[in-house]
């Protein structure tokens, strides 16, 4: 492992056998592409969400995380996006990666196998050290909440 590119050992599960496992599509891409490994056609009606499998587990480096993430074009062209935006996969997990899709579109998603479902980032993350105090230090933005600064 470097420091620029980490190792993360991948699982494929049974179930996912004959799909691409996650996979960046062009030199420069982020996100590695993630596949659907549903057994049948999924249906995801308007409004509604489901959690789809991928078919593989993994073992993330220490103090890296992968970050689960819509793909643009279907949240564009179909409402779909992931639900928990971006899901967190912990560093210590080693079950399935699962993707819970949501519908925001006007017409009903289908989801066969083997089908770009989201995306995925390998990121490094710190474990901050949290200090209880009695009082905070004092900006100029101070308590000023949701809009507060601004629109423009």
């Amino acid at each position: 492992m470097s420091a620029r590119n980490p190792t993360v050992e991948i699982k494929q599960l049974p179930h996912g056998e004959g799909l691409e496992l996650p996979f960046y599509a062009t030199t420069h891409a982020a996100g590695a592409d993630l596949r659907a490994a549903v057994d049948r056609d999924v249906v995801i009606e308007p409004g509604e969400h489901a959690l789809i499998p991928t078919g593989f587990a993994m073992a993330l480096p220490d103090n890296y995380e992968a970050q689960v993430r819509p793909r643009s074009g279907l949240a564009l062209k179909h409402g779909i996006t992931v639900l928990n935006t971006p899901g967190t996969v912990d560093a210590d997990y080693r079950g399935e990666v699962g993707v819970i899709l949501m519908n925001h579109g006007k017409t009903p998603f289908h989801i066969q196998r083997g089908e770009r479902i989201a995306q995925m980032i390998i990121a490094p993350f710190v474990q901050a050290d949290f200090q209880p105090v009695s009082e905070l230090s004092k900006t100029e933005r101070g308590a000023g909440g949701f809009g507060s600064s601004g629109k423009k």
